[in-house]
This record gives C-alpha cells, sequence and structure tokens, in this order.
C-alpha cells in the first residue's frame, strides 16, 4: 500500500519515518514545508497539498493539533477529498471528539472512502522508538487491513470499536494522563518545601506506588528545568476539554477532571501552552510567590 502521511510536528514526523523505514512507499505533507526536510533528504516525495497526497496514496494518515485542522485538512480548499477516490483508506490518528470522527466517516463514505479514527499515546519517547500505543475506531476488516502499518508505529495496537471508539479511549487515557501530572507536580512542591533531595524523591516515586509513565517521562525533565514539550500542555487541555464535553452530554460528574482543565487553562493562559505539560509547575510557582509576597 502506498502511504500519505500529513502532519509532520513533534510525534507526527517520527510516526511518518517509522512507516518509511518499515518498507512503505511514503509521501508527505506538511504546512511548514521546513518540517519537510528530513524526508526529502531520505528521498520521500513531498506533496505540495493534501490533495496530491490523497491522489497518490491508498491510506492517507493525518496527525495534526485539533479537530478544526483535520476537517481542514479533508475538506478544505486542496484538501483530501479532492484527491479522494474509491477505496482509499482516511486515518485520523490526531485526539478530538467522538462527534467529530462519526462527522468525518459519515461524509467521506459518501464517497465510497474508509474512515478509521486512531489516535495514540506514548509521547515523544514512544513516537520516536515506535512503541506507541494506538486506539483504533471503524470497521474491523478495515482495521485488519492496516494493522501492518499501525505495528510499524506502535508496540500496543488495540481495537476499540466502531467509529468514534478510538477517540473515546485516547479520552479516558488522557484524564488519567492530567490528573497524574497534577499529582506529580504537587508532590514535588511539597518536597520542595520539606528541602528533600529531588533526585531521591524521584528515586521513590518512580519506583514504588506512585510509579507512572508520567514520572519517569516527565519528571527527569523537571529535574532538569527542561519545559519543552513531549506533549504539548494546550493539547491536553484541548483534550481534557473534549472529555469533559462527553462527560456532560451523559451528566457524568468528573470533579477532578473539570479542575485540572482550570489549571491546565491557567498555565495556558500564562503562556505555557506550547510548552509540555510538565510546565503545569509554572501556574504553582506563580501563585507561591504571590503568597509569599
Amino acid at each position: 500500500m502506498k502511504v500519505g502521511f500529513i502532519g509532520l510536528g513533534i510525534m507526527g514526523s517520527s510516526m511518518a519515518y517509522n512507516i518509511f523505514k518499515g518498507g512503505y512507499d511514503l509521501i508527505v505533507y506538511n504546512r511548514t514545508e521546513s518540517k519537510t526536510k528530513i524526508f526529502k533528504e531520505a528521498g520521500v516525495p513531498v506533496a505540495k497539498t493534501p490533495r496530491e497526497v490523497a491522489e497518490k496514496s491508498d491510506v492517507v494518515i493525518i496527525m495534526v493539533t485539533d479537530a478544526p485542522d483535520v476537517e481542514s485538512v479533508i475538506f478544505g480548499e486542496n484538501g483530501i477529498i479532492g484527491g479522494a477516490h474509491e477505496g482509499l483508506i482516511v486515518i485520523d490518528m490526531s485526539t478530538n471528539s467522538p462527534e467529530y470522527a462519526e462527522r468525518f466517516a459519515s461524509e467521506l463514505a459518501k464517497l465510497k472512502v474508509e474512515f478509521l479514527d486512531a489516535p495514540v499515546t506514548g509521547g515523544d519517547v514512544g513516537a520516536k522508538e515506535g512503541k506507541l500505543t494506538i486506539m483504533v475506531g471503524g470497521k474491523k476488516e478495515v482495521f485488519e487491513r492496516i494493522r501492518p502499518i499501525f505495528e510499524t508505529m506502535g508496540k500496543l495496537i488495540i481495537y476499540a470499536g466502531p467509529v468514534g471508539s478510538g477517540q473515546k479511549m485516547k479520552l479516558v487515557n488522557q484524564i488519567a494522563v492530567a490528573l497524574s501530572d497534577v499529582a506529580m507536580i504537587e508532590a514535588i512542591e511539597l518536597a520542595k518545601f520539606f528541602n528533600i533531595d529531588i533526585e531521591q524523591v524521584y528515586k521513590v516515586l518512580s519506583t514504588g506506588g506512585a510509579r507512572s509513565f508520567t514520572i519517569e517521562s516527565y519528571m527527569p525533565r523537571l529535574m532538569k528545568g527542561d519545559m519543552e514539550p513531549g506533549f504539548k500542555l494546550s493539547h491536553l487541555r484541548k483534550d481534557i476539554g473534549y472529555a469533559l464535553e462527553e462527560a456532560k452530554k451523559e451528566k457524568i460528574p468528573l470533579f477532578a477532571t473539570s479542575l485540572t482543565y482550570q489549571m491546565l487553562l491557567s498555565a495556558e493562559n500564562l503562556g505555557y501552552g506550547e510548552k509540555g505539560i510538565q510546565a503545569l509547575i509554572k501556574l504553582y510557582e506563580t501563585l507561591s510567590k504571590e503568597k509569599r509576597a
């Protein structure tokens, strides 16, 4: 199968390159052309539009920021829809709402184009190492056809159910990630107050009952003062917003998730949206300074 990949950001670039290393005939597109450099150097064709990607592919993968971006890539001017052909498979690996996934699938079905929603988790490290967890919604037979492509990017590929199920699974995951982020930062803040050696705190948190991916991946960055994104804070805020929207529809109370959304939004308003999720600590530091003043 010829594979097209649209969106070469922190995650997408590594994911696309792993597909290429897996032996697939690849073509890529990114709005900012400078991010296509490593692909050009590897001899991978770079398309001028999403439409061109669709015209030259059997499978098109999208990895962009939010649902409106996916919508623009598919249905906008020079979008995938302009190059759509019967049998084309479009896979959205971005994170957004199940409602959008269902609508995208419905519209593409009119053109006899298949659609899967397949968001991922594992951060920039998982993307680089090809060890992402991939959660897939859509027709199972289409999923099975695409599984070998997913296997170039991930170590755990989950078929979650009908269209939209991948997004639902990811939103569940993001709640756990967000609350883990808060737990890590509050533990660090108290440790700082106690004047405990943070290196020793990390040893305890990364090996004992508090052990988590968030601790192991993001706490070492915090200890070095590294706020650069493995996963952007603004993206986590966006994901939690979608989770709360879904919960609101069914009147499901999510107390801690609602508070965490406000915390992420506040950190974003302070200017840390483009930093990693560990930059939430800056909100605490800001409030602590004000309290001392």
